[in-house]
Order: C-alpha cells, then sequence, then structure tokens
C-alpha cells in the first residue's frame, strides 16, 4: 500500500511517502507563517525523487489537528483536494495521536536495546502530548504507555493540566512551558512518516472508522468557562485508534471574527448636516 502523508497542524510541514513497511521519501520544514507556501512543493519533490506517480498512490494521510486555525486548513485542504483529483480515499488522523505513536515507538525501542545505562523517559509508563494553541495555551492529549490515548485531545493552560508535572512531554508545548511539565521527550512535531505507518496499519486492519471530526468547535454551553476543558471539543471527540474523516478538528473557534454592522457615527435622530 503506497500511501502520501503530510501534516501541517503544527509550526512543521512534514510530508512522506510509505510503501508497505518501506518509507519512500520524506521532508519536513519547521516555519509557522508559510505552510501554503511550502506544502505543495514539498510533495512534488519527495513524489519526484521516490519516482511516484499520481496513479501509484493508494490512499492520503493527513494530520486533522487539533492545530492553530490557518495551518491546520492548509494541509486538510489539500488532501481533500489530492484525494478528489487522484480518486483515492483520504483518512485523517488526530496529530497529537502521531506525536504520541513517535515518542511511544523511541521508548519501546531505547528500552529493549541491550543494557541501557537508564530508562529513557516514558518508558512503562504514561505521558503527555501538547503542542502550541497560542494565547499561552497548549493542545493536550494523554497517553497510556502503549501510546494509546486516554483523555483529550483538549485546549487550555498548560498550568491548568492535572498532574502534568509529574508526566514526560512531548510535542512543542513541553519546551515553551517546561515549568508546568515532566521530562521534555522527543518529538516535537508530528512526522508524516509515522503518520503513513498509522492510516496503513488501521487500513490493513479494517479498523477504518467513518466517523469525522467536529469543524466547528464545541457545542455553546457544553463546558464550564475557565476549566481546563474550556473550549475543549464536545462529546464525541475522535476515538482512540480511529480514522477519521478529512476535516480540521478545532479545538475552539478562529481569532478572525466576522465583522458587525458598522458604527453610528451620528447620535440617533440627529439629522445629517445639521
Amino acid at each position: 500500500m503506497l500511501v502520501l502523508g503530510f501534516d501541517t497542524a503544527t509550526a512543521a510541514v512534514s510530508v512522506a511517502l510509505q510503501d508497505g513497511d518501506r518509507v519512500a521519501g520524506q521532508a519536513c520544514a519547521v516555519d509557522g507563517r508559510h505552510h501554503a507556501e511550502l506544502l505543495m512543493p514539498m510533495i512534488a519533490k519527495v513524489m519526484a525523487d521516490a519516482g511516484v506517480a499520481r496513479g501509484d498512490l493508494d490512499a492520503i494521510a493527513v494530520g486533522v489537528g487539533p492545530g492553530p486555525y490557518t495551518g491546520l486548513r492548509v494541509g486538510v485542504v489539500t488532501a481533500r483536494v489530492l484525494g478528489s483529483v487522484f480518486g483515492i480515499p483520504v483518512h485523517g488522523v488526530c496529530s497529537l495521536d502521531v506525536i504520541a505513536a513517535s515518542a511511544s515507538a523511541s521508548a519501546s525501542a531505547s528500552a529493549s536495546a541491550p543494557a541501557p545505562a537508564s530508562a529513557p523517559a516514558g518508558a512503562g509508563r504514561g505521558f503527555l502530548v501538547a503542542t502550541d494553541a497560542r494565547r499561552r495555551e497548549v493542545y493536550w492529549a494523554r497517553y497510556d504507555a502503549a501510546g494509546r490515548r486516554m483523555d483529550g485531545p483538549l485546549v487550555g493552560r498548560a498550568g491548568s493540566i492535572p498532574g502534568a508535572a509529574e508526566l514526560p512531554v512531548a510535542g512543542a508545548g513541553g519546551q515553551l512551558y517546561p515549568e508546568a511539565f515532566g521530562q521534555a521527550i522527543g518529538p516535537a512535531y508530528p512526522d508524516a512518516r509515522t503518520l503513513c505507518r498509522i492510516v496503513a496499519d488501521r487500513v490493513a486492519a479494517g479498523s477504518v472508522t467513518p466517523g469525522s471530526a467536529r469543524a466547528e468547535g464545541i457545542a455553546p454551553g457544553s463546558l464550564a468557562p475557565g476549566s481546563a476543558r474550556a473550549e475543549g471539543i464536545a462529546p464525541g471527540s475522535p476515538a482512540p485508534g480511529s480514522l477519521l474523516a478529512p476535516e480540521p478538528l478545532y479545538l475552539r473557534r478562529p481569532d478572525a471574527r466576522e465583522p458587525g454592522p458598522p458604527k453610528r457615527v451620528t447620535p440617533p435622530n440627529h439629522p445629517a448636516g445639521s
């Protein structure tokens, strides 16, 4: 199964091609302001370097967030368009789950190495994944030692996450707010190679779920203002281990707002020109 995968939910743009168990190509750039300019050239280069034509692809994998509105949308919209043009399925994966899978695999590999000097951070215990949500907040989720999501994804201040100071943390959020978390572990960003592997494995196992990530944020009034879950997702969040429809997973509404009616510049009932 030849899978093209990419993620733009964080400051990094990551692209990969996976053919069965073999990574056929990959590229990554960290630039939080130029996702739209970077993504398509990176996809074209990775495919060209691997000698892959669009007709060779079997599926597209895309990270659906959570992430900031503009960057996340670049990846998801690109995946939808390419899936339609190429006539192949598009599978979404929670971007925090991609980071968790990489962290768990790294910890397992370190733990199984001959005569380790010490246990790696996160080995044999749960951990957090936290990424930058701006506004001095993080997108986060809690995972067991095997990388299975136990809570989240949610958004809030790093200091409001219960037990965060005692747990290792993967993702750039741990680097931004080290005082709020335990030991920082890798990776900082989603790796498209891991994303491709997740999709290929789940499709092969028949675990594709026809669910959809929520695209419009939370249901109004569903969560208490000011809580750790405030502005998080409503019930029906993406189930751990499931593949999702290619829809952005927004945990809050974008900063931009539709402008309201123009403000009155003269008092009510005041004749113009008087």
